[in-house]
């Protein structure tokens, strides 16, 4: 499969760049603390890519956790969690609707601007999907999940910035040969634990 050997490609340079020696900070030390932790929370509006009228309401959760002393050419790159809760504002006729989500997997955040910080994802994990039951009384699944994204946080108030993401999500053959595309933005607040205040 495409997807897995990008991913596994990319895990493994993860995994190799861990043990060559650092060259550069990620950011001014001026600027960057300790804990390198960024979480936060965010109202997301989904085109769930299922039934007539399409879109939902849901909570997004964002960890992300930059990864030091990297070697120069991987400076800004992190691990990242996230989960989706698509469930809300239902279209009529399909209040059963439902899209959850947890995923995990690599970021690229460009951190060398005070106020902007624009990044890239690429995430796998697993999703659950509950719909109006068929007549045989299917009304649930779950599948893998792979998503790519990308977005940017802007500073705000001290630690706290506003964040402002969008996802497009892969599920494979979710109904037979069908597959579903989620996708969607989601604007929130973040924290980051290690900036220090202006």
């Amino acid at each position: 499969m495409q997807w897995k050997s990008i991913f596994v490609s990319i895990f493994a340079l993860l995994l190799v760049s861990v043990t060559l020696p650092a060259r550069a900070q990620v950011t001014h030390a001026a600027y960057e603390g300790k804990f390198p932790l960024t979480a936060g929370v965010g109202v997301s509006d989904y085109f769930v890519d299922f039934g007539h009228s399409r879109k939902l309401i849901g909570i997004t959760a964002w960890a992300d956790w930059r990864l030091q002393h990297m070697p120069w050419f991987l400076n800004g790159i992190g691990i990242e969690v996230e989960g989706h809760h698509i469930a809300y504002s239902h279209p009529t006729g399909l209040e059963a609707l439902q899209q959850d989500s947890g995923l995990g997997g690599v970021n690229y955040q460009w951190r060398h601007y005070q106020r902007v910080k624009p990044y890239a994802k690429a995430l796998a994990g697993f999703g659950s999907i509950d719909f109006p039951p068929s007549p045989n009384g299917y009304s649930h699944d779950t599948r893998t999940v792979l998503a790519l994204g990308a977005g940017a946080d802007i500073h705000a108030w001290n630690r706290i910035s506003v964040r402002a993401d969008y996802e497009y999500q892969f599920w494979r053959h979710i109904f037979g040969p069908n597959d579903l595309n989620p996708n969607g933005f989601t604007v929130g607040a973040v924290y980051d634990f290690g900036r220090r205040g202006y």
